[in-house]
């Protein structure tokens, strides 16, 4: 069945994105991306800070290097070199001058900021006996902008939920920066919610937001709209918070980013065993490539995921290549210029 591409990325305000978040970056830096052409802002998607490189910016799948005046290249001639302090001043904005107030979260190797931006941050990584203590001698920034894509998984939903008005279990697949999360976060809003017009009534979905990505959570609030019935549990190992989930808060979705460790898929079991529902992510390519993983090939194999969503940057990021019926592994959607049937095994 081939019918029209479906695209879930969507533009948000991106000029008013970037004037909040520039509030956060370093006045030499913030005055060169306020610089930046209009149309680009509206979908830059990282700023990179690096000590004695250039000033670079990713957006249209692309990296740019970026000069004094906002002009955007492929090369670094004439380009803005970033210095140590412009690091250590963006730092200080990003952590309200206190940066032993997020010292938790640099364990991680990043911080989250009002808006659910995230700066990933690397330099010299200081241990103890029970690992990573925290990161000094700051030496890069990446800057990952966050933006909500309301209503983009309208046209997925269908797919997911059946004639009965069941919500099905789901797995999301991409390689990394095509928009899987983005959908996620949108579907895990629709379920909360509810669609009238599918006589489908909203569930409790229960989050497991590890990498603060889903909710985008800044001092324990979430930054993005997952819907009214969705309870978050943000910086909590994936298993160990489904397991949390299903104990104490009832839920009737759990959803999840990212899986792949054995104790997700033990966790995923007394889920499936507590008759809640999945929803989660993860990073690959094709079937074939999913089906060669340990853990989530396992899974798939067993027939856990009702549906299997493939996305990709083909037409855009977040083009929905296909819909897999996770059951009898056959199409249920093929994007019209999806050409490789080898995928569905």
């Amino acid at each position: 069945m081939e019918e029209e591409g479906i695209l879930i990325n969507r533009s948000g305000d991106g000029l008013s994105v970037i004037s909040n978040l520039g509030l956060y970056l370093c006045p030499n830096v913030r005055n060169i991306i306020k610089k930046l052409p209009d149309d680009f802002k509206s979908i830059l998607e990282e700023i990179r800070l690096r000590v004695n490189r250039p000033l670079m910016v990713f957006g249209r799948q692309k990296d740019y290097f970026v000069d004094i005046d906002g002009n955007l290249s492929l090369a670094s001639v004439n380009s803005y070199y970033i210095g140590r302090e412009s690091i250590e001043k963006t730092l200080q904005f990003a952590s309200n001058y206190s940066i032993y107030s997020v010292e938790d979260e640099l364990k991680n190797g990043y911080i989250t900021i009002h808006g659910g931006h995230r700066i990933g941050i690397v330099g010299k990584v200081l241990m103890d006996n029970r690992g990573i203590r925290t990161l000094k001698d700051f030496s890069g920034l990446n800057i990952r902008i966050s933006r909500e894509k309301i209503g983009i998984a309208s046209e997925v939903l269908p797919h997911i939920i059946d004639s009965k008005g069941d919500f099905l279990n789901t797995l999301l697949v991409s390689p990394p920066q095509c928009g899987k999360t983005t959908l996620l976060r949108d579907i895990i809003r629709m379920v909360s919610e509810g669609v009238p017009h599918m006589n489908f009534r909203g569930l409790k979905v229960g989050v497991v937001d590890e990498r603060s990505e889903l909710g985008a959570c800044f001092q324990g609030i979430p930054q993005n709209d997952l819907g009214p019935r969705t309870d978050i549990l943000d910086c909590c190992p994936k298993a160990q918070g489904m397991i949390m989930l299903i104990r104490a808060m009832s839920p009737q979705v759990i959803a999840t980013d990212e899986i792949g460790r054995t104790e997700d898929s033990m966790a995923i079991e007394e889920a499936m065993m507590a008759g809640i529902k999945l929803i989660t992510t993860v990073h690959g390519r094709s079937l074939e490539n999913i089906l060669s993983k340990n853990i989530i090939g396992k899974l798939v194999k067993d027939g856990v995921f009702e549906r299997i969503i493939f996305l990709s940057n083909s037409e855009g990021v977040g083009t929905v290549d296909s819909i897999v019926d996770g059951m009898n592994l056959t199409y249920l959607y093929k994007n019209k210029n999806y050409k490789n049937d080898r995928r569905v095994v």
